[in-house]
């Protein structure tokens, strides 16, 4: 990613530093790093260094850029047909080397998603995505191109299930449609979580026909950003720090990175695996872990974010998983009785009219709860006739399926 820093934050009692994201590349298509400074602050002193861990079960150095950017050469090259590629949108250095592997085998490039839209127009303009005039063409013009001097570049290399690729697997999309000679290329990793959707995905491809190249030890069409054991221990040699808190991944790689940092100098005790809330009280020659503050996961839902509380995610987690029951019942004020049998809804958890001795039982049910309610001596009391229903449906139900729909009672009195 252009323009990615590390962090050196200068306090009283020392320097901190932050990595960020990062790996070594020898031989990189994009600016080097900074040695040379990183060993300068090494030398000042480097009280606490916060590392990248993501990589930590890498053995070695991670493959470099050059290798990849050959690679999508070669492979552009060899292949005669429709050319569909998918990449983070953000790895601007690779959009780049797609870009240079279409000029060279005289291909125009169509774009698809709004992230991979909107990031090659940004790096077009900064100068980092570098083009000859007429490289990219209108999604629209593409069917005037021949095949094999077409690449659609598009989102959706981890699954996503409304990204451009993905819908082109499930054959929704409204512009391309998959076709015999078509080849799909993956540069990209999937990310620990996504591994079944990418896999989805890519088995979707395969039943309509297409090709598909990914990342593996026979075509290496993807780097990761992140660097292996070797250029992890050259960053803890560079800064020689004080205290060590591994940082970015799963528990297993805060604690390999935190015995790489052992293996080059690092005092064990000066090493801490953090949980997330954890809060590290440093000084000039302690460290020790002082307290531990409240932290959840956040939720964004469309524009808000974090406003949708627990009791919200709850319902519609049951929705999700059981559907929902609606009862709509009608009561005369008047006579003091039902007006007319029970309507009941069901969405997501039955078809009705397949199951009905159930939705007879149903309705039977809830005219014995409401009889019981029904005096003209008294006043209705409606939260009662609910809850009543509620729970003497939900006793049914789980007896009858083993599930639990979210039931939702509507009384109307005329």
């Amino acid at each position: 990613i252009p323009d990615s820093f590390g962090l050196k934050i200068m306090t009283p009692v020392g320097n901190i530093i932050h990595t960020g994201d990062f790996k070594f590349d020898f031989s990189p298509t994009g600016n080097d790093s900074n040695y040379q400074k990183m060993a300068r602050i090494g030398e000042e002193g480097v009280l606490c260094l916060l590392s990248d861990s993501t990589n930590a079960e890498i053995e070695d150095f991670t493959t470099s850029e050059k290798v990849v950017s050959e690679n999508i050469k070669e492979m552009f090259e060899s292949i005669d047909g429709r050319i569909i590629i998918s990449t983070f949108a953000s790895n601007i250095h690779r959009i780049q080397q797609i870009v240079e592997a279409s000029v060279f085998t005289n291909r125009k490039i169509a774009v698809f998603g709004r992230s991979m839209t909107k990031n090659i127009d940004v790096g077009y303009k900064l100068g980092y995505i570098k083009a000859p005039k007429g490289t990219f063409i209108f999604t629209r013009t593409k069917s005037e191109i021949r095949d094999k001097n077409l690449t659609i570049l598009c989102t959706g290399s981890q699954g996503e299930p409304l990204a451009a690729l993905t819908r082109i697997a499930a054959n929704t999309h409204r512009q391309i449609s998959l076709i015999p000679g078509d080849t799909v290329i993956l540069s990209s990793s999937p990310i620990p979580g996504n591994l079944e959707s990418v896999n989805r995905t890519i088995n979707m491809l395969y039943k309509r026909g297409a090709n598909v190249i990914t990342q593996s030890p026979f075509a290496d069409v993807h780097a990761s950003g992140h660097g292996g054991q070797n250029e992890l221990k050259l960053m803890l040699k560079l800064m020689r720090p004080k205290f060590f808190m591994p940082i970015h991944g799963e528990y297993r790689m805060l604690k390999l990175h935190t015995k790489l940092a052992i293996d080059t100098g690092v005092k064990p005790e000066n090493t801490f695996i953090m949980e997330n809330g954890d809060v590290l009280a440093l000084s000039n020659d302690k460290a020790y872990i002082k307290t531990k503050i409240k932290t959840s996961d956040v939720y964004v839902d469309s524009e808000s974010i974090g406003e949708v509380g627990s009791l919200v995610l709850k319902d519609r987690r049951e929705l999700s998983e059981d559907g929902l029951l609606s009862v709509i019942l009608t009561i005369s004020q008047e006579n003091y009785e039902v007006m007319c049998t029970p309507n009941i809804i069901s969405r997501g958890f039955i078809y009705l009219k397949e199951n009905d001795k159930m939705t007879k039982d149903m309705q039977e049910i809830i005219l014995d709860v409401t009889d019981k309610y029904l005096n003209p001596k008294h006043k209705l009391n409606m939260s009662g006739i609910k809850n009543d229903i509620i729970k003497s449906l939900r006793k049914y139900i789980s007896e009858e399926t083993r599930r639990e729909p979210m039931i939702m009672p509507v009384i109307m009195v005329l």
